[in-house]
C-alpha cells in the first residue's frame, strides 16, 4: 500500500480584529518589515480587512497583507505590507494573497496598486515586478519619503511604486 501524503493547506480570508497580535508577531518575524502598534494591527484586521488578506494553515497565521482604498484616489489600493512566515516562503503565496484581495468586490474601480518599498528590500521589489508583469500593466518608481527630508537619516528612502494602469 503506498503512503498517504498529507498537504497542508493554506486558507485566504478576511482578516479580524483576533488576528492582531498574530499579525503584529508575524510583522516582528519578517525583517525587514517596520513593526507597528498592536493596536495599529488591530485596526488593519479591522477597518481595512474588505481589503487586507490573512493567511492561515492549520489556524495558524503563516502570511498577512495590509492593504486600503486611497481615500482621494479609491481606484488605488495601497499596499501597507506584505508579510509571509519564513515557513512558508518562496511558494507565490504573497502573490497569491495580492490577487485575491484584488478579486474581491471592494476592489472592483481598483485600477491602480500602489505601495512603497526600501532599496534594500529585494524580495519586495521582485514580488511587485512580478505582480506587474502577471497584470500586463507598467511598473513606475520614485522617491516617496525620503532619508533626510522625511526620516531625519534614521531610515533609508521609500520608493513608491506604482503598478497600472490595468
Amino acid at each position: 500500500m503506498g503512503q498517504v501524503m498529507t498537504v497542508e493547506k493554506i486558507e485566504l480570508k478576511k482578516p479580524s480584529a483576533l488576528k492582531g497580535m498574530e499579525v503584529n508577531q508575524l510583522v516582528a518575524d519578517c525583517a525587514p518589515l517596520d513593526r507597528n502598534s498592536v493596536y495599529c494591527n488591530l485596526l488593519q484586521c479591522d477597518h481595512f480587512r474588505e481589503t487586507s488578506v490573512a493567511a492561515e494553515r492549520n489556524q495558524l497565521l503563516v502570511g498577512f497583507v495590509s492593504g486600503y482604498l486611497i481615500p482621494a484616489s479609491t481606484d488605488t489600493l495601497f499596499i501597507w505590507q506584505v508579510a509571509v512566515s519564513e515557513t512558508v516562503r518562496g511558494k507565490g503565496l504573497a502573490k497569491r494573497m495580492l490577487n485575491e484581495i484584488l478579486s474581491r468586490s471592494a476592489c472592483s474601480q481598483v485600477r491602480f496598486i500602489e505601495t512603497t518599498i526600501t532599496q534594500a528590500n529585494a524580495g519586495s521589489w521582485a514580488l511587485f515586478r512580478s505582480l506587474a508583469k502577471a497584470l500586463n500593466a507598467p511598473l513606475e518608481e520614485s522617491v516617496k519619503f525620503d532619508q533626510e527630508t522625511h526620516f531625519k537619516g534614521k531610515h533609508d528612502s521609500e520608493y513608491l511604486v506604482r503598478i497600472g494602469p490595468f
